[in-house]
């Protein structure tokens, strides 16, 4: 037999060769390409871009998630015909990939980005690229990602790093982009700002400062607490709540600055809140933006009083120079020496901290580029709301909404190296030239002394374009124009608003379309507690270590079966060990599959029937495509693998594998039954084929060829190569015969498990073949056409089965099971061994009589009055039931 299976899995090197065959098969391209002479615009197409992965990073269990889920998308379009294109690539990722490569020549070379000057420090940034940037592609390989990885981009290659001077170009042509002085929030350790997003809140215990606003030329003063005494240094008012009954007298008065000694006015704002602190403000807007506001509305000064490094600049007076931690330490002191100290307490709140350094960001008045994201956030607010984009789960919408009516503008520049440099140039006489080429002079006064803008573009800018850039846009590519718009972005719902309003915002103003017509957001991937996964509680599952301990199919599995749209998914390695368990399941289905075939001698008779077992199994595969169909239509995958997961463990594998063996021993039905359960196996592999692809890649191909070694080769004739461009099951619609054979089915099923049952109720040897009698009525002719199986299943001893209309006399000393109108009855005698059911009676007898003891001393005992009453309770109910165990034994041994 050559398409024989081994007897076990290996998916160690199985693996591996399967995705050689698939990528050097080209089954990864779209089958219709428009590069290509035999292209045919009408074939709809359907494209994922991948969400690119940081180009340094390493595979974590979020990347097998989103691999998984987008890899199910792409295999079941590209089964259903579409021209399927899943385009790969990476991220530069500024800040991450700056800060290892910083940390990288500081621990090897004892040098710091500053001294090793910024085109070296590029040019060892790209060598690391090049050192690791394939790391990540190849784990995402490992996971059966059939992407095209011709197509594969990075968002600092050329083409894209043209699509991203273009997109910034044209914003400023429309006069979106302005440069200014912004309050930002400004990451200190990093020097650079970071978005708004990329600052968490932590709570942390602070103090609460209480001190004096002496005013001017008087004894009297205003008293103001802060949580950041060394801003005192940058305040420009104190403000009051109009209504504000103690101190609205003093507004429109001035208060002198402690230690500083500068004049500031006291103003009135309703934003101040009575209850907080004192009830009056300190007004610092070059470091609150709360303040930052008010001083807009005020017309206050802004004064900056910390330098990049968050220490104190020249604004600062005596504390210039010192870190901001230590001139709040100093000048505290030296307010209390000067008597404008009130107290300090003890407060909860919450500090904002850089999502990558960890430290405190100190919102700060910076020289920043913007977009006015006004008009952009309009149009990507109005595509959801009428519909053009659809996001999966529903509920996401109102999140959206929500975030894109209260957008600030973007700040998108950075103070790093690594990135997208600003295409902008300066000259000596202050003009400014924005260009998509390198130019030589100024712009406006041709001067050739011109130097380019310092700062990167935000990663998210370029990302922001990803779906586009990567086809060819700003050009009219073939890609471009049959690729784009792409079908569905797939991605967690952490980044909804990092980067799927920034690609639909992106899309709609470049290129006057949507991006993507579906977003489907997938949650965040926890523990088996549902706890999140991090190194310092020890509880991450490294998806490496996984796929090479249980195999990939198995983690795939996992993954996918255990989520739904827009929840966090609970994953253990005990659920991963149970999917591999399946695979195994499912590779002993192919080995019975092939063996039934290769056994055939003669090809299916022309007037061969279907036994009742076939029909059944037919029926409910057929239920079974509809309902997968319908659930992959609404996006619920996990529901989708868990009915296809049941059907092949209980109908498939634990029914009609063990009907057939008895099938397969008639030579009038046994043709039939082997292309039965080919169809049915072939059918079965198609739906798990995107959820696990190697394991039913292997197994298929195995099949179809034995099939076409065999005398029924029809089955297979109109086979592809291989599985992964064989066609996805197509749902038909009911016949009519369907329900009458799974009811007759279900009866012969019913039957069977309620022999079972008792037999293991009565300890039976499940080996052991004994006599039965069945009183049938209406049902004893179609009883007797199954008997053969009914006997097979349910350890009957087919001579010994007597099969009635009805019986006039019970047979005595037997057990009954009544299923409706059919009374079954098991004679007990020879059925069990008395002797050995006496021993094992009177053994658990004992056990019940102990547990009977210890409780009622328990209960006789001073617990019952100390215990809480539920506890009693709950002690009394298990005494209860171990007497009515004894009860029912002791009956049993008489």
């Amino acid at each position: 037999m050559t398409n024989e299976l081994p007897k076990a899995y290996d998916f160690k090197s199985t693996e591996p060769r399967i995705y050689a065959m698939w990528e050097a098969g080209g089954f990864f391209k779209p089958h219709n390409d428009p590069n290509n002479a035999d292209f045919d615009p009408n074939i709809e197409p359907f494209v994922i871009a991948i969400p690119p992965p940081n180009v340094t990073g390493e595979l974590h269990i979020g990347h097998a998630m989103f691999v998984s889920v987008e890899d199910l998308m792409i295999r079941y379009h590209r089964m259903k015909g579409y021209s399927t294109l899943w385009i790969p690539g990476s991220d530069h990722a500024g800040i991450a990939t700056q800060l290892m490569v910083e940390r990288e020549i500081l621990r090897t070379e004892e040098v710091t980005r500053e001294e090793m000057g910024r085109e070296a420090f590029i040019e060892r940034t790209w060598e690391w690229k090049r050192k690791y940037g394939s790391m990540i592609t190849n784990q995402i390989r490992r996971l059966g990602a059939s992407c095209d990885w011709d197509r594969e981009r990075f968002t600092l290659d050329d083409g894209l790093s043209r699509a991203v001077r273009e997109a910034f170009v044209q914003l400023h042509e429309k006069g979106l982009i302005y440069r200014g002085p912004r309050l930002i929030n400004w990451s200190p350790g990093l020097k650079t700002a970071v978005s708004d997003l990329e600052v968490e809140y932590e709570e942390v215990d602070a103090t609460l400062y209480y001190f004096k606003y002496m005013l001017k030329d008087s004894e009297e003063h205003i008293p103001v607490a802060t949580i950041r005494p060394e801003t005192i240094l940058g305040d420009t008012a104190v403000a009051i709540h109009p209504e504000d009954e103690r101190f609205n007298k003093f507004i429109g008065r001035t208060v002198i600055v402690p230690i500083l000694n500068r004049e500031i006015p006291v103003i009135a704002d309703e934003y101040v809140s009575m209850e907080f602190g004192t009830g009056a403000l300190k007004i610092t807007p070059g470091h609150d933006p709360n303040d930052y506001d008010i001083a807009q509305r005020h017309n206050l000064p802004i004064i900056s009083m910390l330098d990049k490094e968050a220490r104190v600049n020249e604004n600062g007076g005596k504390y210039q120079g010192q870190d901001r931690f230590e001139a709040r330490k100093n000048m505290w002191a030296d307010m209390k020496e000067a008597g404008l100290v009130i107290k300090s307490e003890p407060y909860r709140t919450t500090i904002p901290k850089s999502q990558r350094g960890g430290e405190i960001v100190e919102p700060m008045i910076s020289t920043q580029w913007f977009v006015t994201i006004e008009p952009l956030a309009k149009a990507a607010l109005d595509s959801v709301k009428d519909g053009r984009i659809k996001i999966v789960p529903e509920r996401f919408e109102k999140i959206y909404y929500n975030w894109m009516e209260n957008i600030k503008d973007w700040c998108i520049s950075r103070q790093l190296w690594w990135g997208h440099r600003i295409p902008v140039w300066y000259c000596p006489n202050g003009h400014m030239t924005v260009a998509r080429e390198d130019p030589t002079e100024c712009g406006t006064c041709q001067s050739k002394e011109i130097y380019q803008d310092e700062d990167v573009l935000d990663t998210w800018f370029s990302s922001g374009l990803w779906p586009f850039s990567t086809l060819g846009w700003p050009e009219e590519t073939p890609d471009y124009k049959y690729f784009y718009p792409t079908s569905y972005m797939e991605t967690g719902y952490d980044i909804l608003f990092f980067w799927v309003a920034r690609m639909i915002m992106s899309g709609l103003e470049y290129t006057g379309k949507i991006p993507f017509h579906t977003v489907y957001l997938h949650g965040l991937v926890r523990d088996e507690h549902g706890r999140k996964m991090s190194k310092t509680t020890g509880n991450v599952i490294d998806p490496l270590i996984v796929m090479d301990d249980l195999g990939t199919d198995a983690l795939r599995f996992t993954l996918l079966v255990g989520s739904t749209p827009g929840n966090d998914t609970n994953v253990g390695l005990k659920k991963v060990e149970s999917n591999r368990n399946f695979a195994n399941k499912i590779w002993n289905a192919g080995r019975f599959v092939i063996s039934a075939v290769s056994s055939q001698q003669s090809a299916v008779g022309k007037d061969a029937e279907y036994t009742l077992a076939d029909s059944w199994i037919w029926a409910k595969l057929q239920r079974l495509i509809h309902d997968v169909e319908r659930q992959f239509q609404n996006f619920q995958y996990g529901q989708a693998g868990q009915q296809i997961y049941d059907f092949i463990w209980n109908d498939f594998a634990d029914w009609y594998v063990e009907i057939a063996k008895e099938q397969l021993k008639d030579d009038a039905v046994k043709a039939r039954t082997a292309e039965t359960l080919a169809r049915v196996f072939d059918t079965c592999l198609r739906l798990l084929h995107p959820f696990t692809p190697f394991v039913t890649e292997e197994i298929w191909g195995h099949i179809r060829g034995s099939l076409l070694e065999s005398p029924i080769a029809d089955t297979a004739k109109d086979w592809p190569s291989a599985l992964i461009v064989a066609k996805w099951p197509e749902t038909r619609e009911p016949e009519g015969w369907e329900d009458a054979k799974v009811a007759d089915f279900e009866l012969i099923q019913e039957i069977v498990r309620s022999i079972r049952n008792l037999r293991a109720e009565k300890g039976v040897a499940p080996f052991k073949k004994i006599p039965a009698s069945i009183s049938a009525g209406a049902k004893t002719s179609f009883l007797k056409e199954q008997s053969t199986i009914i006997a097979a299943l349910a350890g009957l001893n087919e001579s010994e089965l007597a099969i009635t209309e009805s019986l006039k006399d019970k047979p005595g000393d037997t057990a009954v099971v009544i299923i409706g109108s059919i009374e079954i009855y098991l004679p007990l005698a020879g059925m069990i061994d008395l002797a050995e059911e006496k021993t094992r009676l009177e053994k658990e007898l004992k056990e019940a009589e102990s547990h009977i003891e210890r409780l009622e001393k328990l209960l006789g005992s001073d617990f019952a009055n100390k215990a809480p009453a539920s506890v009693v309770q709950k002690e009394r109910e298990k005494l209860a039931g171990y007497k009515d165990t004894a009860e029912k034994i002791n009956s049993q041994l008489k």
